[in-house]
């Protein structure tokens, strides 16, 4: 298989046509001096054709003339990612060639991965054969690479430096130096050698201004016009800078008002702009993939994420992430998970040291892991490769069983490297399992002949099927590792033959920018981006168009990059389509301005049929919304939001805010806690739970039941588990990014293998159940399940955590359980301290997540109205005389516990005084924002029946569920006429 580059794209000709155009009709000067045979022609822009060739193209492609700037020799194309720059630059290097005779160019890229991206492209032989048709001529590539240096050795002038400024003008060749940033800053560019070039020059930054290059910049927001490195670029004095790129920085402008005052603008540090290609332009031209982001959600909106962040083997540090807000953990050896979160109660640190955490369920954390405090049993790297997986194959299966094939590759950004390169590292072996698990199940049922051999090939070199590239790579001598990076990094062709099994690539961020491969199609990121990087940067890798077995380009059909990302990362396609619509000039709804811009203005003209711009200030000015500057008077903002809606992207905000947001708080009033005290402590007593089995055989009885309801079961844990998907498509309309959300579950396979004996698998079952090993055995050899299969640790958890809602599910039917009181000890507690007395105020996101500027009602324990739900929005704003005091109760301040290990929270506790004022009734309610009981699901319906088994006896407390339809008056008067 060759690439194949298409000719005549019409958006890198324009590019390519655009820029050699800004030299039209300037003078060109050959040298006379010494040494002219290896020196460019000069090009003279002081004339007044530079400015107006560049005026022009800027007209034609409406393009703001703030952008040009004749006295500056920069010229900027900007083309989004994805869209063929490297190509474009390169066949503007031929025509510049073609029409000026310029035969030097210097090529600066920012990292070394890009260099060696760029580099690959320069040389390859599709590349060179490509322009070779066109041009009968090649590019002679001279890079600039670090020096090892040699006691008493100072005449070693850098070979690439000399061999690119020694070369000659010829009739097939064009001659283009490749530094790196890294190298361009370097001493060895900048010091003075023994031997000199010309008899002259003994500086290498000399040597090279000597020849007059064109310079071209590769990302140039990576080359600020303030650092270091500009200033080592404008020491080889390139008669012209070429600036390519998807992102350019901003700069602050001050300008006078017509006022006679000085404002401050920002606009993006554009010199000479005579070519654009923005996000929107790209997708809606289908020059690029679309995305699809897909955001896992745990099942029951359980979206919660503790991270092993270090640990020193003595104490383990952590970080817990939930609703919007994080917290910072330690533990050591034998603590209880439940410190970090209420819903971890049971697991344990066994052991630890400098690298690992064990925990009591037998897994292990590394720096880095992740895992979810309502679903343990594995970490969520290992559940977001499962799913990356799966869907790789989903795709594959697709995509090679076309008339012509074209074979996608699954991209990975991780953090621990050691656990990928070493041969049993954990990432390593887990991968390789899921790939052989996957590729198995499908040859069983693969009826395409080529698939099916293309798994066997899969299944016969697991371990050729992935390869990784990183930065400390380039200092290892592996045999295996340097094929890996060779295909990653320089050959493409290799890495898409369809001989060649490796399809999945592992990277930190070493592959983030520059580097691209055209059939990625799925990039799963299993570590943070560490900074705020270009969202489009970070799909970037995988945008671009693939190409078929044989190497063409494949327009005819709709491709999508999969982007899956954690639930901590849910904003993700939000921030993807507000960059596309930003960088497009659209403004959204939600966005806060000062004042109506240019933009906004030609926006409403456009889109509401005004005259012109002054039609629009007039009606403004009419209705009091502006300043004669144009920024908003009060309210002005609000009335154009109102009036001219179409003009935004987005909808509006909702006026209820989050907690987390500015308000963090909610006060207590103390005087209505001292009516609620008694009851409170009541609700607040510690009991624990009792199952209540006659004997060991009806135990084992359940435990059979069990085991043969997992075997009936379509979806049986030993396979399955589910997982809530988000799929977010980006779709461009009217110039415009939206995004549209679906919602699914589906089923994760786990693999069918053991690795440990039966023995050691009852005994290791054994110590996570608390259950005899001569009834586990009893019990698995009454059932059908061959667990012969499943001998795995992964199996272990996921009957643990069944089993779990199993008894649960069974409570109060095929067994009892009851409530015993523990501990005398009440305080502290959510709404106390240690001493029993009220708290000042307390964290909002405890009592709920939105809020409203309502009067609560004035029994209420909260000056604010903080709520989860309509329903609880309702309670809390309704005054009842016949109610003392009522509250919100905070969350997971009263944990009842329920069968299976689970505790259940009640919403509500109010006290309601009969009206001869001799006796209260208490009342916990459970406020479900569902019609009935009907609706609930099953498992709230079972821990509703522990609260009321929970509650029963104490005197006077009274459980109730209220459900949407219910009003809270109606509900207490029931029970209250009833007693």
């Amino acid at each position: 298989m060759k690439l194949k580059f298409e000719k005549n794209l019409d958006h890198q000709s324009k590019a390519v046509k655009n820029t050699v155009s800004v030299f039209d009709e300037l003078y060109v000067q050959l040298p006379k001096k010494q040494g002219a045979e290896c020196i460019n022609p000069k090009v003279d822009k002081n004339s007044y054709a530079y400015e107006r060739n560049i005026r022009e193209l800027q007209k034609a492609q409406e393009i703001d003339t703030r952008y040009c700037d004749a006295r500056n020799n920069i010229i900027d194309v900007m083309m989004e990612t994805g869209t063929g720059k490297t190509y474009t630059y390169t066949k503007t290097i031929f025509e510049l060639n073609k029409a000026l005779g310029i035969f030097k160019f210097v090529i600066v890229v920012p990292t070394l991965s890009i260099k060696a991206g760029t580099l690959s492209f320069l040389k390859s032989e599709s590349a060179r054969s490509h322009f070779m048709d066109d041009y009968s001529k090649t590019i002679e590539v001279h890079i600039v690479e670090s020096q090892k240096s040699s006691k008493g050795n100072k005449s070693g002038f850098p070979p690439a430096v000399r061999s690119f400024v020694e070369a000659t003008a010829t009739q097939n060749k064009i001659q283009v130096l490749l530094i790196n940033a890294g190298m361009l800053n370097s001493d060895t560019m900048q010091k003075t050698f023994d031997q000199t070039l010309f008899d002259r020059y003994a500086i290498p930054f000399e040597a090279i201004a000597a020849t007059a290059p064109f310079l071209i910049i590769d990302e140039p927001h990576k080359f600020a016009q303030e650092n270091k490195t500009w200033e080592a670029i404008k020491k080889m004095f390139p008669q012209f800078i070429f600036r390519y790129g998807a992102t350019f920085p901003d700069k602050e402008l001050k300008r006078k008002t017509v006022f006679g005052t000085t404002e401050t603008i920002k606009i993006k540090d554009y010199h000479n702009l005579v070519y654009q290609l923005t996000s929107v332009d790209a997708f809606n031209s289908n020059l690029v993939k679309g995305v699809v982001g897909y955001v896992t959600e745990f099942s029951g909106s359980n979206n919660a994420l503790l991270r092993l962040t270090d640990t020193d083997g003595k104490e383990a540090h952590f970080e817990l992430i939930e609703n919007n807000s994080q917290k910072k953990i330690v533990l050591t050896k034998g603590d209880d998970f439940e410190r970090a979160h209420s819903a971890m109660h049971g697991l344990q640190i066994v052991q630890l040291n400098k690298t690992t955490v064990l925990l009591s369920n037998g897994l292990e954390l590394k720096k880095g892991d992740k895992l979810n405090p309502y679903s343990y049993s594995e970490t969520l790297q290992d559940r977001m490769l499962q799913k990356t997986i799966f869907h790789h194959f989903e795709l594959e299966r697709e995509l090679l069983c076309r008339e012509v094939r074209i074979k996608p590759l699954t991209l990975f950004f991780i953090d621990n490297i050691e656990e990928y390169r070493n041969t049993e590292g954990h990432l390593r072996k887990t991968v390789e399992l899921l790939i052989k698990a996957e590729a198995q199940r499908r040859l069983y049922s693969e009826e395409n002949e080529f698939y099916r051999a293309y798994l066997q090939k899969t299944i016969d070199n697991i371990a050729g099927t992935h390869g990784g590239y990183f930065s400390k790579d380039n200092s290892v001598k592996d045999e295996e590792v340097e094929k890996e990076i060779n295909e990653i990094l320089h050959d493409k062709e290799a890495i898409l033959n369809l001989q060649n099994p490796r399809r999945f690539i592992f990277s930190k961020w070493t592959l983030r920018e520059g580097w691209d491969n055209p059939n990625v199609f799925q990039i799963c990121k299993l570590r943070s981006s560490g900074s705020e990087i270009s969202k489009l940067q970070e799909v970037g890798r995988g945008l671009r168009l693939p190409v078929n077995e044989y190497g063409n380009r494949v327009k005819d059909s709709n491709f999508f990059l999969n982007y899956f990302v954690d639930f901590t990362e849910n904003q993700f396609v939000d921030q993807l389509v507000k960059e596309i619509n930003d960088k497009s000039g659209s403004v959204s709804i939600e966005t806060p301005l000062d004042s109506l811009n240019d933009d906004l203005i030609s926006q409403i003209v456009k889109l509401y049929h005004f005259d012109d711009k002054n039609a629009l200030l007039e009606e403004l000015d009419e209705h009091n919304v502006l300043k004669r500057d144009n920024s908003f008077k009060q309210g002005g903002l609000d009335y154009v939001r109102a009036h001219f809606p179409l003009a935004f992207q987005g909808v509006d905000s909702s006026k209820i805010r989050k907690a987390t947001q500015p308000k963090k708080t909610i006060r207590i009033r103390a005087d209505k806690y001292s009516k609620l005290k008694e009851f409170w402590e009541q609700l607040n007593e510690k009991a624990i739970l009792e199952y209540q089995f006659k004997n060991e055989q009806q135990f084992q009885d359940l435990f059979v039941d069990y085991l043969k309801n997992e075997s009936r079961s379509a979806n049986r844990s030993f396979e399955k588990c589910t997982l809530v998907e988000i799929v977010n498509r980006i779709h461009i309309q009217d110039k415009r990014a939206y995004v549209s959300e679906e919602r699914a579950e589906y089923h994760e396979r786990k693999q069918s293998f053991s690795t440990m004996s039966y023995s050691d698998f009852l005994k290791e079952l054994s110590k996570m159940l608390f259950v005899n090993i001569k009834t586990l055995h009893k019990a698995f050899c009454s059932t059908p399940t061959d667990i012969n299969l499943y001998l795995n640790i992964a199996t272990i958890r996921a009957i643990k955590q069944n089993f779990e809602f199993f008894l649960l599910a069974n409570a109060f039917t095929k067994y009892t359980v009851g409530y015993q009181k523990v501990s005398n000890a009440i305080h502290p507690t959510k709404l106390t301290n240690a001493k029993g007395e009220p708290l000042a105020e307390i964290p909002a996101a405890e009592v709920g997540i939105l809020s409203e500027n309502q009067t609560v009602a004035h029994n209420y324990l909260f000056d604010e109205l903080f709520f989860d739900s309509e329903l609880e929005r309702e309670n809390i704003l309704q005054n009842i005389d016949s109610v003392t005091v009522f509250t919100k109760i905070p969350k997971n301040s009263i944990k009842i516990p329920v069968a299976g290990g689970k505790t259940y929270s009640p919403d509500f506790a109010y006290i309601v005084q009969y009206k001869n004022q001799s006796q209260q009734l208490h009342f916990v309610i459970e406020s479900k924002n569902v019609p009935n009981d009907n609706a609930l699901r099953e498992e709230e319906k079972l821990k509703i029946r522990h609260a009321v088994a929970f509650f029963k006896g104490k005197v006077n407390i009274h459980f109730k569920t209220q459900f949407s339809n219910d009003k809270i008056m109606p509900l207490l008067q029931e029970t209250y006429y009833n007693n």
